[in-house]
């Protein structure tokens, strides 16, 4: 996949959704924010990575110090500081090198990690804003796929960390099957434990739970931003067990 052209696509599809609306109009899944918070937590997101990136960065960086952090108060100036986040983020990947190490909240990564991990936060947000405006909302299934990985991927490293408990119980397992025409093995995901962590694998396998249905839905199902009731998804199994995934799961 071509995660920076992929990236800004989705960057100017999020950014459509901001033309000629209450920005102070609340935003359901992300309980608390308003629309103009939402675009400022995005824009701010792409800019905060892309400083990352540029400066080489093995700490942390402050939100705070991020550099044009704020969006301007002209919601067409707004979405031109949107578009311009975005894009400062692939060229400082460009610029350090895709393979280049820099902090990432999971440990060292490669620099066009950030990229990645933009895409998907810009998309699962956007679902956020399309839910908010009344808009409908489509994801391409390979991208929706990718990042129900993603996902999994974070998932495994942070479940537990800090004492807390895991979103699975030990001998519970949890199968996604994508049914989108193509997507193959890159459209299935068996989640169990292993130890004391959450261990997964791409390819088919029974569950205690299994959700089965398009690629965009499961990972809007995933990511507890619709519920399983208000999809085309067919749910198979312990009712108890996904709901302890979601309330073990971040936002």
């Amino acid at each position: 996949m071509d995660y920076a052209a992929a990236f800004l696509d989705e960057n100017r599809a999020f950014a459509e959704l901001f033309r000629d609306v209450d920005g102070s109009r609340p935003v359901p899944t992300c309980p608390g924010w308003s629309l103009s918070q939402l675009l400022r937590h995005v824009g701010r997101g792409d800019r905060w990575a892309a400083q990352i990136v540029r400066d080489r960065l093995d700490q942390p960086l402050d939100p705070r110090a991020v550099e044009g952090g704020k969006p301007p108060p002209d919601p067409a100036d707004a979405i031109s500081w949107l578009h311009g986040g975005a894009q400062r983020l692939v060229d400082a990947v460009e610029l350090s090198g895709v393979e280049t190490p820099v902090w990432t909240f999971l440990g060292p990564r490669p620099a066009n990690w950030w990229i990645r991990r933009r895409l998907h936060e810009t998309a699962v947000h956007r679902a956020d804003a399309a839910i908010a405006t009344g808009g409908g909302f489509t994801l391409e299934a390979s991208i929706a796929a990718d990042g129900i990985t993603e996902w999994l991927e974070r998932v495994a490293i942070q479940a537990g960390s800090e004492g807390a408990a895991l979103p699975l119980a030990y001998g519970n397992t949890l199968h996604l099957h994508a049914t989108d025409p193509g997507l193959g093995e890159a459209g299935e995901w068996t989640v169990g434990v292993e130890g004391s962590g959450i261990t997964w694998s791409q390819e088919h396998g029974k569950g205690s739970v299994a959700l089965r249905g398009g690629a965009t839905e499961l990972l809007l199902a995933m990511t507890r931003r619709v519920s399983v009731a208000d999809t085309g998804i067919e749910f198979f199994g312990d009712d108890a067990v996904w709901q302890n995934w979601l309330d073990r799961t971040p936002l």
